[in-house]
């Protein structure tokens, strides 16, 4: 057959299994593309359901929103009602939640998590961990970052306690970001 001198390190068994996956990922978010925004004005005007659970604690079950601003790990984003069906890991960040009939956002703090956007305008957002904006001790989070920085620097490379402090210093860090720090 011919051969590909793009790269020769690449099989032809690789370059398949390439080609093949970025088909589906192109094919995979047409859908998504094509329809970002609400669509149905009766649906907008009855809102959205939210349902936002921690392990230990149900912090809304049924509630009705105008919007959620979720911190999804491929970007931020907006949910609204009859929005396309969305499964989506989240990234620690700020989840922003839009009460009917207010216009400032109730914020939460997450440190990552699933949010399940549902065809019936109902989405459900599961976090290991959330506290809201207002509780969070800025102090605190400067103290745990740098404690995690130490813990990094005095871990053996590529140890599972490198990667653990490595995560503590990223959530710190996004923690931060979220009260107005710069770590």
């Amino acid at each position: 057959g011919r051969r590909c001198n793009r790269n020769p390190s690449f099989s032809t068994d690789q370059k398949s299994f390439t080609m093949m996956r970025n088909t589906i990922l192109r094919r995979a978010a047409a859908p998504l593309l094509r329809r970002t925004f609400s669509s149905a004005p009766e649906a907008a005007a009855s809102g959205m359901t939210l349902n936002f659970s921690l392990p230990s604690e149900t912090i809304y079950a049924g509630a009705k929103v105008s919007q959620v601003i979720v911190p999804g790990a491929a970007g931020e984003y907006g949910v609204t009602a009859d929005h396309v069906p969305v499964v989506a890991q989240l990234q620690a960040g700020v989840l922003q939640i839009m009460h009917e009939g207010s216009n400032e956002a109730e914020k939460y703090f997450v440190a990552g998590g699933f949010s399940i956007t549902h065809p019936n305008s109902v989405t459900d957002i599961s976090c290991p961990e959330a506290v809201k904006i207002d509780d969070i001790d800025s102090a605190a989070v400067s103290s745990a970052f740098e404690a995690a920085k130490s813990a990094f620097a005095a871990a053996e490379a590529g140890s599972a306690d490198q990667a653990l402090a490595q995560i503590d210093m990223e959530v710190n860090k996004a923690m931060g970001s979220a009260v107005g720090l710069s770590l």
